[in-house]
Formats: C-alpha cells, structure tokens, sequence
C-alpha cells in the first residue's frame, strides 16, 4: 500500500503514512539535519546545467521554426500549377528552395544532438541528487537516467519513470504535487508531446524521402511541418520541466537529509 498522504512510497505506519512523510508530521518532534558519512553526501547544483539545456531548447525551436517557414516556401512554389498539373517553378529556384529546406533540416539534427547531450547531463545530475533526497522513491538505479533513453522500444516509456521518480524524490516531505513547481498534468503532457513529436517526425520524414509526385512531395512538406509543431510543443514543456525540477532540487536542498529527533 502506498502512503496515504504522498501516495508515492510505502506505507509505514498504522495511519497510512511512509517514513519521511511521518517525519514530518509528528506533533512535537522537531526535524533535524542526519550527519552524513563522508563519501556519501554529494548534492551538485543543477541550476547551470539547467540554464544551457534551457537555451539549446530554445535553439531546437529556432531551427524547428525554420523548417517550418523553408516548408512552407518549398510548398508554395510547388502550389503554382499550369492546367495540365505541372508546377510552374523553374528548376534554378526549386533547386534553391529545395537546399535550404535541407539546410534547416541540417540545423535541427545539430541543435537536437547539442540539446541531448546536454540535457542527459543534467538529467544524471538531478538524478543523483534525488538519490540523496529520497533513495525509497526510485524504481531504477541512477544509471537509467542515462541508459533508458537507449533501450529499444523501452524508451518510450522508462525515461519517463526515471524524470517522474525523480519529480517524486524532490518534493517538499508533506507536500506531494501541491506546491510543486512542475505539476505532473505537464510531465505527463511532455513526455507524451515528446514521444508524439519523435514517432510522427519519422513518419513523416520517410514520407518525404519516398514522396515522387508533386502532390505526395505536397502532403509530405505537410506532415513534416506538422512534426515540427509537435517537436516546438515538447521543446516548451521540456523547459518548464527542467525549469521546474531545478526550481524543486533548490529547495529540497535546503533541508538536506533528515531524521525525526
């Protein structure tokens, strides 16, 4: 049974409550900092960390944008038409609209490998801060912070419990979700924006790599402009997720590990 206040650890105690929560709900006992063993005490600040996946988020939706717009012309051209069906652009300028389409396409694949490498980083970090938090709210072992966005099929869901456990791990003892500076309506909603973006995105890629005629080369400028859309969506809420988990650690931080004394 889980805690009947938290609802994300094992119940305890006759009430219904996990250890820490009754820590903290004790009627005259007071809360206290726990002397750590050296070695195992190692809180890092995550929050410049946070400020750079933040600013290659913004990049990701930048160089999304410029897709989209590049789309956009590449699919404008293709729109004008004689009666016979046949577009009216000449090749010089489908030849340059059609660069600059894979240029932007260029930039995101950067932009996306920039933001990955530094957001995994991050993502270890808070993870084994959250390790010293609460080690009872985890699931996985802090390697799968890393790990699990790399196991196949499995990474549609395992990163998702790692950040949530994570999420769990940060909060404020007695306080679950309330005052949480990343309610878990927008974890569920990014990670969903996420995988949406990255499964539609390869959809539509092979679409437009297959696409032959005018009108199939059309429908996939679409569904590739779409992609990006969802992606711009995951890149906003994957910032208020690092901005709120950050925002979490900080003060969690503040009260260290503790004991009831």
């Amino acid at each position: 049974m889980l805690c009947s206040l938290c609802g994300a650890r094992p119940a305890s105690t006759a009430d219904g409550r996990c250890a820490m929560c009754t820590g903290f709900h004790r009627e005259g006992e007071r809360v206290r900092p726990v002397p750590v063993p050296a070695g195992l005490y190692h809180l890092r600040s995550p929050v410049a960390l946070g400020r750079v996946v933040c600013v290659l988020l913004g990049s990701v939706a930048v160089a999304d944008a410029l897709s989209i717009a590049s789309g956009v012309h590449a699919r404008l051209l293709l729109g004008d038409r004689t009666e016979d069906g046949y577009a009216t652009v000449d090749d010089l300028t489908w030849t340059h609209a059609e660069a600059l389409y894979q240029s932007t396409g260029a930039l995101q694949g950067l932009t996306l490998l920039a933001t990955a490498v530094v957001f995994l980083i991050w993502l270890r970090r808070v993870r084994r801060n959250a390790e010293v938090f609460d080690p009872g709210a985890h699931s996985m072992r802090p390697g799968w912070a890393i790990g699990a966005w790399f196991v196949p099929i499995g990474n549609l869901w395992l990163p998702y419990r790692v950040v949530r456990d994570v999420r769990t791990a940060s909060e404020l003892p007695g306080t679950p979700g309330g005052r949480s500076a990343f309610p878990g309506v927008l974890l569920h909603a990014w990670w969903v924006a996420l995988v949406a973006a990255q499964l539609f995105g390869r959809y539509a890629s092979r679409r437009y790599e297959a696409a032959e005629t005018l009108d199939e080369i059309t429908d996939a400028l679409d569904l590739v402009a779409f992609s990006d859309v969802l992606d711009i969506v995951a890149a906003v809420l994957a910032v208020l997720l690092v901005r709120g988990l950050t925002a979490m650690q900080g003060e969690r931080a503040t009260l260290g590990p503790l004991a009831v004394g």
